[in-house]
C-alpha cells in the first residue's frame, strides 16, 4: 500500500534521498556542477522526467506485460528525456553543447529505473507522479548545493556573473572545477546530511 503524500516527500527529498542516501545518480552530480546553469538546466530535466515517467508508467502499470516491463520503462523514460534534450537545445545552445551528452544519460540513471520499478509500478498514478517529483527534488538539492560551492570557488563567479571579491583578492582554486573537486563536496555534504540523519534519529 502506497505511503501518504506527506511521507512520499519527505522520503524523497530527506530520508531516502537518491544521492546521499542511495548514492544513485552521481555521474552527474560530479559532471555538471562545475557551473550553477548547467545544474539548473540538469535539476529541471531530471524532475520532469522523474515526474513524467513514473506518472506514465504509474497508469499503465496493469497494462504492461511483466516480462517486457523494464523495456517499456526505458522507452517511457526515454521519450520525456527526448524531450527534455531538444528543448534545451533550442532553449540554451551553448549549454547544451556542454550538459547534452549527460542529458542522454537520464535514460539509464538509477534513480528513474529505480523509482519505476519500486513505486510507480505498483502504486497510483497521483502518489507516483508526487514521488517522481519528490525525488527529482532530493537529487537537485544535492547537486544545487555542490554548483553553489564549485563555481564560486573555481570560477570566482555565479551564474557566469563575476563575484566583487575575484577582483579584489581572490584566488580561483583550480581543484574546483576538476573531477577531484566534485568529489570532495559530494563527500562532505553526504557527510553532512548523515550526521544531521544520526543525530534526529537519536531525539
Amino acid at each position: 500500500m502506497a505511503d501518504t503524500p506527506k511521507t512520499v516527500f519527505t522520503n524523497g527529498t530527506w530520508k531516502e534521498n537518491p544521492i546521499y542516501r542511495q548514492v544513485l545518480g552521481i555521474c552527474s552530480a560530479l559532471a555538471v556542477t562545475n557551473l550553477l546553469a548547467n545544474t539548473l538546466f540538469m535539476c529541471a530535466g531530471v524532475i520532469f522526467t522523474l515526474a513524467l515517467s513514473s506518472l506514465t508508467i504509474s497508469l499503465l502499470r496493469n497494462l504492461i506485460p511483466k516480462r517486457i516491463r523494464m523495456i517499456v520503462q526505458v522507452l517511457i523514460i526515454a521519450s520525456y528525456v527526448m524531450m527534455v534534450d531538444i528543448t534545451i537545445r533550442a532553449v540554451a545552445p551553448d549549454i547544451h553543447r556542454f550538459i547534452g551528452p549527460y542529458v542522454g544519460l537520464i535514460i539509464t540513471n538509477c534513480i528513474i529505473m529505480g523509482r519505476a520499478e519500486a513505486f510507480a509500478g505498483q502504486n497510483k498514478p497521483f502518489i507516483s507522479l508526487l514521488d517522481g517529483i519528490a525525488s527529482g527534488m532530493g537529487y537537485s538539492f544535492v547537486l544545487i548545493a555542490i554548483a553553489l560551492v564549485r563555481e564560486p570557488l573555481g570560477f570566482g563567479t555565479i551564474l557566469g556573473l563575476e563575484l566583487p571579491a575575484k577582483e579584489l583578492w581572490w584566488h580561483q582554486w583550480t581543484i574546483m572545477v576538476m573531477p577531484p573537486g566534485a568529489f570532495f563536496m559530494l563527500a562532505i555534504i553526504t557527510w553532512i546530511a548523515r550526521c544531521i540523519s544520526a543525530e534526529k534519529s537519536k531525539t
